[in-house]
This record gives structure tokens, C-alpha cells and sequence, in this order.
């Protein structure tokens, strides 16, 4: 093989590859990025396994091939040339190295035969839709702070991505969950995505979609299979695998009968509550509302080192009521949140909460209350 292009078309290409392979591999050909040379582009592919990307890029080729290098040692040497350059890649075929010439410089890398490399991207995908990419980027930045960092609960450890039909309307839903707090935000569904299977999409790959959405207004096609899912955003293909498992009824945990309804400035909120967190212990993190007649009081008590307190002027008319909360869970909701108020419904201190901009809100957020 032998292909020229230019340096900042070959690192746009590796930026959004390269990222995929675990820098510390058992498997000598998983560190690797396949290269191959075909008609008048490169096409660069990467994998870890549950995750693969694929993306071409215009190119004058010399020769058509393929052959795989590490891909970490190509993104730095690109990385490090200077603008402007013109790159050039030669081996491939019986060669076990590959030249990387640009300017004055020279580099030989050792390869590793293409035929090993894994190709995730095989099988039928039955349901496809698109969606604009601020959709997709809007579920994914609302739900994505809940997913679950514990690895024994692993059907948590993504966004659980179905549709259903609320109110005769079919919406497309995402929600993430710790058990600790949830996220659930919807759409209107997108043409082709009724009777989609509901999927989980892992944390990794959520990741790295989020990387790939440069452009609000670009289109994103959407497919499905039980296993996998892939998406394709302009010249990039991202396949992943899906959580195998069963996403719990989160519907459950979603209460109906809060009718204690507190609305504040959510700006003010979330300054008073990251204020008063600063001397609250690392363990704990526990913020008190304390509610009254439009008066709401936020209490910090740390045996070590103090105690913090600040009263904000809010709209809230129910019966007083002592709450406790993980102060770092609602600085998280509070920033997912788009209005300049917030909605909070409570039942009791000891039952899970509501979090919205406003009744009937897109987004709904759900938080468990701490003993204070």
C-alpha cells in the first residue's frame, strides 16, 4: 500500500479512532488500527472488542492494501508533525513494517498482519432510524451522570434506549439509573424506531458518541440488532456491543403522589447548595432542605470540622418538612436542568424525590433522600 493526504485529515480521522484501543492490551493486534488503502481514501478502523470505529478519509493513493499499526505511536507521530503537512504511508503486502514519511521525517513501525484483525460490524441490523444529532446528544447528556459506576449491577452500567407510546403519542426514551438517583428524558419517536427492541447502550460507547457529534443539525443514522447497535454520523461508523441483561422497571420508582411542590431559582439553588457542601465530609456529602412557608434553609453539620447554613426565599406552601440530600446528586440534577427554575415534589423525608424545570417537562429526574 502507499497513500499521501494531508496531516489535519489524518488527525481528525485518528482523533476519533484512536481513542477506542486500551492503551494496555493482552491481545498484540487490539492495539493496533487497521489501515486500508482503497480507491481514493484511507479508511482507518479500531476496536476494543465491544466497541468499534471505522472512518475514511479523502487520500491520494499510490497503491491500494492494507496492513494494522500501533495506533497510539501513529496518532502521537501525527500529532507532532507540523500544519500544513503533507503525510505519506508506504508498506503493507509481505512487508512487516510500515514508513510514515512527512518533510524531513522518517518513521518505520512494526505491523501486524490485517487478516487478524476482528470485524465487529458483521451481522444483520434489523431496525434503523434517524434522529438529528442534538437529539441524540440531548438523551444521552441528560441520562448520562446516573449510570452506574457498580460493576456487580452491570445491565446499570448504561442508558436504557426504548420507545413507548405516552398518551397516544410514540416517544423515544432514555433512562440511566445507580439506584441512588435516576435520569429519564424523551423525544418524539423517530420515523422507523417504533417496535425497536429496548437496548442499553454501554457507558464507554455513549462516551464516545458524544465525541462524535460536531454538528448540532447533522443526521444520525440509528441500528439495531438484539446484540449490537450502530451508528453512522457523517463518514464515521461506531458499532458496539449491547449490555446483555434486563433494564429493572424504573417505572416503579417514579412516584405519582408527591403533592409537596417546591419551585426555586434554580441558579440561586445550586450556588446555596455548593456553597454550604464545602465543609461537608467526602463520605458523606449530606446537604438538610429545611421547608417552611416560603422560606427554604440549607444545613451542612461536619462533627469535624463545622457547620454551614443558608436560607433562600422560594415558592413553597405545604406543610414544613426536614429533607436530606447527597449534595453532589443535586448539583448534578440542577445542571441537567434547562429553565431558570426548578421543580422539586416531595412526599415525605424518607421517599424519593422529583426534579423537573416544570410540570410535564421533557426531562424528569428522580432522587433518593439520606438520613440527616
Amino acid at each position: 500500500m502507499k497513500v499521501t493526504l494531508e496531516r489535519a485529515a489524518l488527525l481528525k480521522t485518528l482523533g476519533h479512532v484512536h481513542r477506542v484501543v486500551e492503551r494496555r492490551n493482552t491481545i498484540p493486534i487490539l492495539s493496533n488500527v487497521l489501515l486500508a488503502v482503497e480507491s481514493s481514501a484511507l479508511r482507518l478502523k479500531a476496536t476494543d472488542l465491544d466497541l468499534e470505529i471505522v472512518e475514511s478519509s479523502p487520500a491520494d493513493v499510490g497503491m491500494e492494501g492494507a496492513t494494522t499499526v500501533p495506533a497510539h505511536t501513529l496518532y502521537d507521530i501525527v500529532r507532532k508533525l507540523p500544519d500544513g503537512a503533507q503525510v505519506s504511508l508506504e508498506g503493507g503486502g509481505e512487508a512487516t513494517q510500515l514508513v510514515v514519511r512527512s518533510g524531513r521525517s522518517r518513521f518505520t513501525l512494526q505491523t501486524l498482519p490485517p487478516s487478524d484483525f476482528p470485524d465487529l460490524a458483521a451481522g444483520d441490523f434489523p431496525h434503523r432510524f434517524e434522529l438529528k444529532a442534538a437529539d441524540l446528544q440531548k438523551l444521552i447528556e441528560k441520562t448520562q451522570f446516573a449510570i452506574s459506576t457498580e460493576e456487580t449491577r452491570y445491565y446499570l452500567n448504561g442508558i436504557y434506549l426504548h420507545t413507548l407510546e405516552v398518551e397516544g403519542e410514540a416517544r423515544l426514551r432514555a433512562v440511566a439509573t445507580d439506584g441512588h438517583r435516576l435520569a429519564r428524558v424523551e423525544l418524539p419517536a423517530p420515523a422507523g424506531s417504533a417496535g425497536m427492541p429496548g437496548v442499553i447502550l454501554p457507558r464507554k460507547t455513549v462516551g464516545e458518541i458524544l465525541k462524535l457529534m460536531e454538528d448540532p443539525e447533522a443526521l444520525v443514522s440509528v441500528e439495531l440488532s438484539p446484540a449490537k447497535v450502530r451508528f453512522t454520523v457523517g463518514p464515521v461508523v461506531l458499532t458496539s456491543k449491547l449490555i446483555d441483561g434486563t433494564f429493572p422497571d424504573y417505572a416503579r420508582v417514579i412516584p405519582v403522589a408527591n403533592d409537596r411542590r417546591l419551585t426555586v431559582e434554580r441558579g440561586d439553588f445550586a450556588a446555596a447548595v455548593d456553597r454550604v457542601s464545602t465543609i461537608s465530609s467526602e463520605r458523606g456529602r449530606a446537604v438538610k432542605l429545611s421547608l417552611s412557608d416560603r422560606r427554604l434553609v440549607l444545613t451542612v453539620v461536619n462533627p469535624d470540622s463545622g457547620t454551614a447554613t443558608e436560607e433562600i426565599e422560594v415558592d413553597y406552601d405545604a406543610d414544613p418538612l426536614d429533607i436530606g440530600f447527597n449534595s453532589r446528586y443535586l448539583l448534578d440534577i440542577a445542571a441537567q436542568l434547562d429553565g431558570d427554575t426548578a421543580l422539586l415534589k416531595f412526599a415525605d423525608p424518607g421517599s424519593p424525590t422529583l426534579v423537573q424545570d416544570r410540570e410535564g417537562a421533557a426531562a424528569l429526574y428522580v432522587l433518593m433522600p439520606m438520613r440527616v
